[in-house]
């Protein structure tokens, strides 16, 4: 990104920072934060948020990890003043100003990469350079979310009421994004097209974790087996 457009979108989060105050918590955070946590955030974990704004899924993650840190970052400085003061009471709760392009922790791992609806809004030639910063910041364990508008969605706002977009606001090709994560060392695990505020499914998640050869085959128990095949019997009328 330019310089002259980079303060442009900058000038534009420093602005949305207000609208986001006055928002408070909506279904779409409770929704990221419940996407997580069934990702696997444990009490102990360190994460590291990308696109904060002013700290409500923030402030929602570092609740779930007592006993952990989460470092929340963003491109916008009055966004960050603004979550320092929101959530000053939480001792595990850090903020940063950071576009990522220059985004150095040393030999600092995290357990866990949250991207709450922010990847739509950084050029797509960028975030190939962003995911080998997140690799650099992995271990074995590591896992990355994503959370974006569903594409056709997002498309539909772009086509029937772009006044309500932000200064960027591009559909994300999944195909790309899963391709973009595997070139940085990520797999696939999960990806589901859901519901938060309309019945289209606006909205999109992803869980991936870092590549690493299996070093077991673990055969579940005859017990579940069992259990999987009742269930699905029962929910379809199959039980004689």
């Amino acid at each position: 990104m330019n310089p002259e457009d980079e303060d442009k979108v900058v000038s534009f989060y420093d602005q949305f920072a207000d609208k986001q105050e006055k928002t408070g918590i909506n279904s779409r955070h409770l929704s990221i934060l419940d996407k997580v946590m069934g990702a696997g955030l444990r009490p102990d974990h360190h994460v590291l948020e990308v696109g904060c704004g002013i700290g409500t899924v923030s402030s929602l993650l570092a609740r779930q990890v007592p006993k952990g840190k989460v470092l929340a970052v963003d491109i916008s400085p009055e966004s960050i003043s603004k979550a320092k003061k929101i959530w000053k009471s939480q001792e595990n709760l850090s903020f940063e100003v950071s576009d990522m392009s220059d985004f150095d922790k040393g030999d600092q791992q995290f357990d866990f990469f949250v991207f709450p609806d922010v990847l739509e809004h950084i050029p797509v030639d960028q975030h190939q350079a962003l995911f080998q910063k997140i690799q650099k910041h992995a271990h074995q364990d590591s896992v990355v979310f994503v959370h974006i508008p569903a594409p056709r969605y997002l498309q539909w706002m772009i086509d029937h009421e772009p006044e309500k977009l932000q200064v960027i606001d591009q559909p994300l090709d999944s195909e790309d994004l899963i391709k973009s994560l595997n070139n940085a060392g990520f797999y696939l695990e999960k990806m589901e097209t859901y519901s938060v505020f309309f019945a289209e499914k606006d909205y999109q998640y992803f869980v991936f974790r870092s590549s690493k050869p299996l070093g077991k085959s673990t055969p579940l128990s005859k017990w579940d087996i069992l259990k999987e095949r009742i269930r699905i019997r029962l929910k379809y009328g199959l039980i004689n």
